[in-house]
């Protein structure tokens, strides 16, 4: 227990010094060697994730865009709609912060013990299209369907193929009221059927996706936008 092992003679020290019972000082070890073993798994959950590890709540600039509801999103930041198996929908104009807040809620469910994975849209089906090169496909896809919470960035930005929509067909269905999924899109809901090029399956897949689902709506600048002119700013002073 390497937990107990780096904190034992400190332990020792302070249950002299404090008098502590065997009791409090054998709880002691065992919280000490359940948090090493909570911190460990956390490193690799994000490790695993794909998430940028600046993007949290406490790097998000709620002060930037007044109409972004700090409170709901911390709100959602506790998970609870992952436990009521629902899926979150971030839509708005390019750079309003929709990627950031999505992997901040991706943060905050790995440090809340769930396995999360954030992916570019195009560029995940790119990877499971791939697959059908190799004959990994259908394990490739499995991977990510049972993935607690799948955070999919720029949702409808790019055209996927018809054997790719095909696999984000399957991929919405398998986890239909059985895992989360986070939704970025500078597309309106009204444009998402058009991302099929069969209707049917297109139908069948949003009815899926939008059924158990909530719905955030951002508007304002950019803060890209804002970024670049500051820097400008600071170049023509210099």
């Amino acid at each position: 227990m390497p937990g107990i092992a780096e904190t034992l003679d400190h332990r020792l020290s302070e249950a002299m010094q404090e008098k502590w019972s065997y009791s409090t000082f054998f709880e002691t070890l065992l919280t000490d060697e359940i948090e090493r073993r909570d911190n460990k798994h956390l490193t690799l959950r994000l490790a695993k994730s794909r998430l940028d590890q600046k993007k949290t709540l406490e790097t998000f600039d709620f002060a930037f865009n007044p109409k972004v509801q700090a409170s709901f999103i911390r709100e959602l930041s506790q998970c609870a709609f992952m436990e009521k198996r629902e899926n979150l929908f971030i839509l708005g104009p390019s750079g309003v912060g929709k990627s950031h807040l999505a992997q901040a809620i991706g943060h905050e469910a790995c440090r809340r013990g769930y396995d999360t994975l954030f992916y570019c849209t195009y560029q995940l089906f790119e990877w499971v299209y791939a697959g059908r090169g190799d004959g990994t496909q259908k394990k490739r896809l499995a991977q990510i369907i049972k993935i607690p919470l799948l955070i999919l960035d720029d949702f409808g930005l790019q055209t996927l193929n018809e054997p790719q929509q095909t696999d984000l067909y399957q991929l919405i269905a398998e986890r239909y009221e059985k895992s989360s999924t986070i939704i970025t899109s500078n597309r309106d809901f009204d444009e998402w059927p058009s991302i099929f090029i069969n209707p049917l399956l297109g139908s069948a897949a949003l009815d899926r996706l939008v059924h158990k689902g909530i719905q955030i709506i951002i508007e304002g600048n950019s803060y890209r936008l804002a970024e670049f002119r500051k820097t400008c700013g600071k170049t023509k002073k210099s």
